[in-house]
């Protein structure tokens, strides 16, 4: 049972979005690459956990503090005698480890995943003390892009390769288990106990008038798109989209990127450039959203949402 489902993070959406329109600095541009391939590999391993048939909770992204210290846990399994977490990496190349360390190729020296893993596995273990349950844990770091190697890499490291999930799903197919309340109660209290948002990621800065405007294609991601009668073709990949369509995922991408700026009519056709007709921006926020206000003081929110202004 999946108690916490995957989600992609909300950082790597905004960041996704700032990227079609903002050139980002170095740091952050490393942060919105490194969270795309974590997406891709967390995203591949939840969808292989849901052909899971035994019985277990499954908890997705959990980021925990313990002793004063945050934790990400990528995938935690609760079988009925055992717990498994999950390190899911997306790396893709040649590795080679030598004297413990890690590194590419090159020789560029990274971060030791297996210590990392280590690290997580003995916060989570303090943690299950605190909560005065008694269960063993197993760690392990998979790697499951296609196209990774790892050379002089000791049988006994906690890694799962590419070309051994098949055999750690059948393991975790096999494992007889039959969870009761207490498992319950452990899945619910570590979902009580997640933390929102991480204090270690980083925003640029950015405003309004730094960011391009337009309609990006939803197909290559440029922003070199026009309009031609009612659809909104891209001048590189050719992708079509209805105009209506492609003007509520710019307002959307708006709305991301500017929670505290006012939806207007004239905000919104500044925003997507190529729609002239502001008729056309008022008749489609009319439909999907709630007007508040009179004449130039008009804006929208969304019809869901409860403004007191």
């Amino acid at each position: 049972m999946v108690i916490k489902p995957y989600q992609e993070p909300p950082l790597l959406e905004l960041l996704r979005c700032l990227n079609q329109r903002f050139e980002l600095p170095y740091d952050e541009r490393q942060q919105y690459i490194n969270l795309e391939k974590g997406h891709q590999g967390e995203q591949k391993f939840s969808e292989l956990l849901e052909n899971l048939t035994n019985d277990c909770f499954i908890l997705h992204g959990l980021l925990l503090k313990c002793n004063n210290t945050l934790f990400q846990i990528d995938t935690l399994l609760i079988f009925e005698n055992m717990i498994y977490l999950v390190d899911v990496k997306y790396y893709e190349g040649d590795y080679y480890v030598n004297s413990g360390n890690w590194y590419t190729l090159s020789k560029k020296e990274i971060h030791n995943p297996v210590l990392q893993l280590n690290r997580c596995v003995s916060l989570f273990r303090r943690l299950l003390q605190k909560y005065g349950v008694n269960l063993p844990v197993e760690g392990y770091v998979l790697f499951n892009h296609p196209e990774f190697t790892l050379y002089h890499a000791d049988p006994e490291l906690p890694i799962i390769l590419p070309n051994q999930i098949n055999r750690f799903m059948k393991q975790l197919h096999g494992i007889p288990s039959k969870t009761n309340d207490q498992h319950m109660r452990l899945a619910q209290k570590l979902l009580s106990d997640h933390k929102d948002e991480s204090p270690y990621t980083h925003l640029p800065e950015y405003s309004y008038e730094q960011v391009k405007k337009g309609i990006v294609c939803a197909s290559c991601h440029s922003l070199s798109t026009s309009l031609i009668g009612s659809r909104v073709i891209c001048n590189g990949c050719g992708k079509e989209e209805k105009v209506d369509n492609a003007i509520l995922r710019s307002i959307k991408e708006f709305m991301l990127l500017f929670p505290d700026r006012k939806i207007t009519t004239n905000t919104i056709q500044e925003w997507c450039r190529v729609i002239k007709s502001r008729n056309t921006i008022r008749r489609i926020l009319g439909k999907h959203f709630t007007i508040k206000g009179h004449g130039n003081y008009a804006y929208y929110v969304n019809s869901d949402q409860r403004d007191d202004e």
